[in-house]
């Protein structure tokens, strides 16, 4: 072995024989920074031309240190790029009952199970708590607009590029993929023209129906906003604006669920199935509101192995 090869290429010669040990610490402390910050996430903003009912009072977004996001005004993607992508890309609309956006530490398991697989994230950072319908919708669908818009850019492919959430995630998930021509959703930007349309979806431990206390159970709901009317709430029961061409849809959820009741995604799937649309479901008897993905949970934790089965079986994913 050559102990004077050269390290790092393109840069002054420095040799191995040549250096004391204290400056080698030095040199490969410097080399696994560069490499962090090359890995670093990137953050992109969705309305770079102004935010579209940005309250006057808007202050800056706070973060609790867990990846629990409050006070967003300006709504951004957060990209977490995978080692070895395979130009899928997903939206990620994390939980937080519209109150907040729990996304995790550098997006959570969610994120990291998706980047092992080889797909692009694009974490989604919402409007909520003082915005209501239809800002969250806005902010979805023009996430959608955004990255197939600059697929190229982001080595994703327009055809090929879902949307996962969970609890009001899944909600906010399900709204863009049957209200993605809701002239609501629209803003009049020239994005309006690309299509809003997730390819597909997968909805986790989801809220569906707003109709009545299987969801809020009496306390109020940030997106309904203070006093609404029965036909928003029928406008925000997504399985009630399930058509033939909401996309395919991967669902999981468990009967020991008492945050959002399972019968949520029974309704979703009932309307998948009138529609005569594709959906894969997938009920447990045991694990609590979440992402259900830790093994310490037992069966429900192997739905993630499931989903990337149906994404690959339905091309999304390159097979094995």
């Amino acid at each position: 072995m050559d102990h004077r090869r050269t390290l790092v290429s393109g840069a002054p010669r420095v040799t191995l024989r040549a250096m004391s040990r204290p400056a080698l610490f030095t040199l490969a402390w410097l080399l696994s920074l560069a490499g962090a910050f090359a890995a670093a996430p990137r953050t992109i903003a969705l309305w770079p031309e102004g935010v579209p009912g940005l309250r006057a009072d808007a202050g800056p977004e706070k973060d609790d240190g867990q990846g629990r996001f409050t006070n967003i005004h300006h709504p951004s993607l957060v990209i977490y790029a995978p080692e070895k992508p395979v130009g899928t890309g997903i939206i990620y609309a994390p939980g937080g009952g519209y109150r907040r956006v729990a996304g995790g530490v550098n997006g959570g398991e969610v994120t990291k199970w998706l980047n092992g697989i080889g797909v692009t994230v694009f974490m989604l950072k919402y409007r909520h708590g003082d915005y209501a319908h239809p800002a969250p919708l806005q902010d979805a669908l023009r996430a959608v607009r955004l990255v197939r818009s600059r697929a190229a850019e982001f080595g994703v492919k327009p055809n090929a590029l879902g949307m996962i959430g969970g609890s009001a995630g899944g909600h906010l998930t399900a709204s863009a993929g049957t209200l993605f021509d809701a002239p609501e959703g629209r803003t009049g930007a020239d994005l309006d023209r690309v299509s809003g349309r997730p390819d597909f979806m997968i909805l986790v431990f989801s809220m569906i129906s707003l109709a009545d206390v299987r969801v809020t159970e009496g306390v109020p709901f940030p997106l309904l906003g203070a006093n609404p009317t029965a036909a928003l709430k029928r406008r925000l029961s997504v399985d009630e604006q399930v058509t033939k061409d909401t996309p395919p849809t991967f669902l999981v959820h468990s009967a020991e669920d008492t945050t959002v009741p399972v019968e949520n995604s029974l309704l979703f799937y009932q309307a998948m199935r009138r529609a005569k649309a594709l959906i894969e479901m997938h009920l447990y008897p045991k694990g609590p509101h979440g992402s259900g993905m830790s093994p310490a949970l037992g069966p429900v934790s192997e739905w993630p192995r499931l989903c990337e089965g149906w994404m690959r079986f339905n091309g999304w994913l390159p097979a094995k």
